[in-house]
């Protein structure tokens, strides 16, 4: 069969790297792809959100399946326009996807199915939301409601901080309508955790458990980004927390959307917060986690399309899936600058000599090909994953290999996995 792989990311790049080692795939496409999906299939020059002529070509080449990567292209309705025409396309649908793409509705949700969360308030003007965070006797969370890049999420330690964010977001309009409505919500402390799971609208099939590390410097400071790398498994998910995720939160989660006449069918992304209470969510993504699908897929031991396959069809109750026992480490190397401005157009070296590694796998994002030579062409630029017997041994090879690779002005955090690590030791 013919799968076709939407968006440019690490994500994508894991996602496809387990696809073309099916045996039921013939030929992978990606669109747009990068440096290291050229090497799997062939790269189609294609922008994810261009749903016309992405819909034309998988009509055109005869494509089985196409898995979608990023939120936009979900949220602008590629699910709705693939089925329309009778093409097999693994993601929820727009309506379903706002789940993901409007904080309000989440919150919604949440409510609705009575899904442990922090208290919070929806904020419609800039003023609303200075007369809300003046009377908060809690730590805030200022949320922009729309899609933002992964980087709509402002946690704050006082109000000075919650209004300027609140400023950013409304009047300032760094994620343009994104923030024109807000859901301010109490802080929540704990260990935050990323659970996945496949759905079918009525059946969940439950990942392994990883952990994201969101913020750009060692220590959890500074900026949010897209993730700056990520472990499986997460320790803080004991087996009996495991189960409360799934009764708790992930099932009801799919049964209120049913209810809302929205039946979920894909992959449901949970972001966590687990405390002495349990877990709370902070936040629902329609789509595999990245950089958490890197080291995921490096530790699946089922073939990934038939669960995929599945999902469409309704038919996860008779499906199992297989983990290697292994851990695994992925650290993001990223373009200096990055959340913020960054240059492309670095040469990159090394990256051959830290795939001879023992169990290493280089996961491409933000890169180009040009004359044979390999250019850095966004912020988040390469995923270096590996394997290890516990999660000791998976950060020492990671971090090995990341240090043979190199371009002018490369940065990435030194302490990827160290929560799983001082977890392991207590």
């Amino acid at each position: 069969m013919k799968v076709m792989v939407i968006g440019e990311g690490g994500r994508e790049h894991a996602l496809a790297w387990k696809i073309a080692r099916s045996p039921l795939v013939t030929r992978v496409y990606c669109a747009p792809g990068n440096a290291g999906t050229a090497l799997l299939g062939q790269n189609i020059p294609l922008k994810a959100t261009n749903l016309e002529t992405l819909k034309e070509f998988a009509l055109k080449e005869g494509i089985d399946l196409t898995v979608v990567g990023p939120e936009l292209p979900l949220a602008m309705g590629i699910v709705d326009e693939f089925q329309e025409v009778g093409l097999k396309v693994f993601g929820p649908n727009r309506k379903t996807t706002e789940l993901e793409s409007s904080k309000v509705f989440a919150k919604e949700v949440m409510t609705t199915g009575r899904i442990p969360t922090a208290p919070y308030k929806v904020i419609n003007t800039f003023n609303e939301a200075i007369e809300y965070i003046e009377q908060a006797e809690q730590a805030l969370v200022v949320k922009a409601d729309g899609l933002a890049g992964g980087k709509g999420v402002i946690v704050c330690s006082s109000k000075a901080e919650a209004i300027a964010a609140a400023k950013s977001l409304m009047v300032d309009k760094i994620f343009a309508d994104a923030g024109n409505r807000l859901v301010i919500e109490e802080r929540l402390w704990g260990e935050e955790v990323s659970f996945l799971c496949l759905t079918d609208g009525e059946d969940i099939l439950p990942l392994a458990t990883s952990q994201d590390h969101k913020q750009i410097f060692d220590g959890d400071q500074g900026p949010n980004t897209g993730g700056m790398g990520a472990y499986s498994p997460a320790p803080v998910v004991t087996p009996a927390m495991f189960d409360r995720i799934v009764e708790e939160i992930a099932e009801p989660t799919i049964k209120t959307m049913a209810q809302l006449g929205r039946s979920y069918q894909g992959v449901l992304y949970i972001g966590l917060m687990i405390d002495q209470e349990g877990p709370k969510v902070l936040e629902y993504n329609a789509r595999f986690g990245d950089p958490e699908t890197q080291p995921l897929m490096l530790r699946l031991e089922s073939d990934l399309v038939p669960l995929l396959k599945a999902t469409i069809t309704g038919q996860l109750k008779d499906c199992q899936i297989h983990w290697k026992p292994q851990a695994s480490v992925c650290v993001v190397m990223a373009a200096q600058g990055y959340p913020g401005p960054y240059e492309k157009g670095k040469e990159i070296t090394g990256i051959e000599t830290a795939e001879a590694l023992e169990d290493i796998e280089i996961f491409h994002a933000g890169t180009i090909t040009k004359e044979g030579k390999i250019f850095t062409n966004g912020g988040r630029v390469l995923g270096v994953t590996s394997l290890g017997g516990d999660i000791a041994q998976a950060i020492e090879r990671a971090y090995e290999g990341v240090k043979k690779i190199f371009w002018d002005g490369a940065y990435y955090r030194a302490d990827i996995g160290q929560k799983a690590l001082n977890r392991a030791y207590r």
